[in-house]
């Protein structure tokens, strides 16, 4: 029977390979006109292959069989054999049957005598296994694998090729098989199905709790998510105003676990700051499902810094395809400041004039290196002084849960006791002190708005 490692497909990582690169342009596609292979490179340069060769086709619909046609397909196998090409990396996402027209075709002409031939992977499929390789926790594991089964279900019928084989017969058959009615197909789709059901059950639980320490932040304070492009510095940003130490590389994907740390602004005011997995166009539905839970920071956030590497050659596509994403996930609307980052290399330097005048109120930093970070810190600073304000809330001494939430849900500052009345001075967010206005059991005062 098959092992549930062979399952997640760690036998198609495309590290240290020779790739070629294909793109079929479709019309509406969102790909970078200038450069319609330049992000598909880029995921293969993270993955550990070494691009050797890249083909471009426009299409008006895809081939139902190859998707590319049976003609492009032979060009493209020509091109893999001259440069002794390992896989071919595709950035359009292919059914299963097409994977398989396009194996039939290629390794028909390679003739190759290496066994398998040569690997077929799509877009997703190639981003799931840079996501397989970077993630580190255990939730993120859990994710990650969650998506890979979810992908691979679909697609057991090409994967496997024993699908007549017979899982057991006669004699020595093991508690839990059906018996020789069964194919190693059929059996591959029971364990896959069970194992989704699992992780599905494990995520659900994780998602619960996060969803719950997420509430209970926004709740005692004022949360602020960092978002963005991969690589966009994202992670070098958050860094830089917490030292928080956080693994940045320049790299795609660096940074799959959401990280969450104090930050101090001026005048003594704390928020909390969270950094997030950066976006890609054209992510994987399944992989946007699967991380929802690291992404409910994003969800819950009172204010989303929005990084953009403004000298990048694909720095619009790169910010419509964030918004995109924020929509996929419903944080449509939510507050936001977008920050020109890199404006210290020679790229961002001259791209920024467009992007100022695009977005005048956009605010111009240098994460790696510190410049604008000032102003990005009295801005926020002036988000919070809008969601805060000084109160003076009145209660009976007597009403110790009441005392135990006002006190873990604002920063007190003074605190006075008059028979059996406490009065507390405190600074407090507006959505706390509605829910304390609505209780009989309090007296709230506003003083004055924070300063």
């Amino acid at each position: 029977m098959t092992g549930l490692g062979e399952l997640k497909r760690t036998e198609l990582s495309v590290r240290q390979e020779r790739a070629v690169l294909v793109g079929v342009i479709l019309p509406g596609s969102n790909a970078d006109p200038r450069d319609p292979l330049g992000e598909l490179g880029s995921l293969a340069n993270t993955a550990g292959a070494k691009v050797v060769g890249e083909v471009l086709q426009k299409r008006q619909k895809p081939d139902s069989g190859t998707y590319i046609g049976s003609g492009k397909a032979v060009e493209i196998a020509r091109l893999a054999k001259q440069e002794n090409a390992d896989v071919i990396l595709f950035d359009n996402d292919l059914s299963p049957g097409q994977i398989g027209g396009l194996e039939k075709v290629i390794n028909k002409e390679i003739d190759s005598k290496r066994g398998e031939g040569i690997k077929i992977l799509d877009r997703s499929e190639l981003i799931l296994d840079i996501f397989a390789t970077r993630a580190q926790t255990h939730e993120a594991r859990l994710q990650v694998e969650l998506a890979q089964m979810e992908y691979t279900y679909p697609r057991l019928a090409r994967m496997w090729g024993h699908l007549e084989r017979i899982a057991g017969s006669g004699a020595g058959m093991g508690i839990g098989t059906r018996g020789p009615g069964e194919t190693q197909l059929e059996t591959d789709r029971r364990i896959v199905r069970k194992r989704i059901s699992h992780l599905k059950s494990e995520i659900v639980e994780i998602q619960k709790r996060k969803t719950r320490q997420v509430e209970q932040r926004t709740l005692e304070h004022f949360t602020v998510c960092i978002v963005g492009y991969t690589n966009a510095g994202k992670s070098t940003l958050f860094n830089t105003l917490t030292a928080a130490g956080t693994y940045a590389d320049n790299k795609l994907f660096a940074t799959l676990d959401t990280k969450t740390r104090a930050w101090r602004l001026e005048k003594g005011t704390e928020v909390l700051l969270s950094d997030t997995v950066g976006f890609v166009r054209d992510l994987p539905h399944n992989l946007v499902a699967s991380f929802k839970a690291t992404l409910e920071e994003a969800v819950h956030a009172d204010l989303l810094l929005h990084v953009l590497d403004v000298g990048h050659p694909h720095a619009e596509q790169q910010f419509q395809s964030v918004h995109e994403v924020l929509e996929d996930i419903g944080v449509k609307g939510k507050p936001e400041m977008l920050l020109l980052n890199k404006i210290d290399t020679e790229e961002g330097e001259a791209a920024y004039p467009f992007w100022r005048t695009l977005h005048p109120e956009a605010i111009p930093v240098s994460a790696r290196h510190g410049k604008g970070l000032a102003s990005l810190t009295e801005a926020v600073y002036q988000a919070v002084r809008g969601q805060q304000v000084d109160v003076t809330l009145e209660a009976d001494i007597a009403n110790g849960r009441l005392i135990s939430f006002i006190e873990s849900h604002s920063r007190v500052h003074d605190r006075q006791f008059t028979d059996s009345r406490v009065q507390i001075k405190a600074v407090m967010g507006k959505r706390t002190l509605a829910d304390l206005s609505r209780n009989e059991q309090v007296e709230v005062k506003l003083v004055e708005a924070l300063r």
